[in-house]
């Protein structure tokens, strides 16, 4: 089916109701170009349902009872257990759960307001280093006066790793 508003949609039930046939509702507003087909499902959709815009109600019933069940299996998984080394991916839990992946973020996402965090290396700082980098700066200071202090440069610390991950944005929790 086209795309049709929700006006078009009206304007089509409310001459279906006065007993048009989908030929005719179409030689009515030849400017819209309607296709026959699209027409038709939607006086189809009138004499099922009673409306020409609203889905369903049966269908619409299913499709979140479906969702329902497949976030309380998702929830129930062991796949979001919050531990070390226990993380999985999005396509990992599909597997698992035998439903689409599409569906496992979906569901992640909107449901179970669950986001995904990318792991970031950083530098661990204990007591004892904080310390010594504050000991060390206060040397520092003391060595340097305002004559030698317009001759130094401060730049900032770069860590070169020889084996750095090759996809960290893949590497996410």
């Amino acid at each position: 089916m086209g795309k049709i508003s929700d006006d078009d949609k009206m304007r089509i039930q409310t001459l279906r109701e006065l007993g048009f046939g989908y030929r005719k509702i179409i030689a009515k507003f030849p400017y819209k170009n309607w296709k026959i087909c699209t027409a038709q499902s939607i006086c189809r959709r009138v004499d099922e349902r009673g409306s020409a815009v609203s889905a369903n109600p049966e269908v619409v019933y299913r499709e979140l009872c479906a969702l329902k069940k497949m976030s309380n299996k998702l929830l129930n998984s062991s796949a979001l257990r919050h531990e070390p080394g226990t993380s999985k991916s999005t396509r990992q839990i599909a597997a698992e759960l035998m439903i689409s992946e599409k569906s496992v973020r979906r569901i992640a996402k909107f449901d179970l307001g669950l986001t995904a965090f990318r792991c970031v290396p950083t530098q661990v700082i204990n007591d004892s280093m904080k310390q010594k980098r504050l000991e060390r700066s206060k040397k520092l200071l003391r060595r340097l006066n305002s004559r030698s202090t317009k001759k130094v440069f401060f730049t900032d610390e770069k860590m070169f790793y020889i084996n750095p991950p090759i996809t960290s944005q893949n590497n996410s929790v």
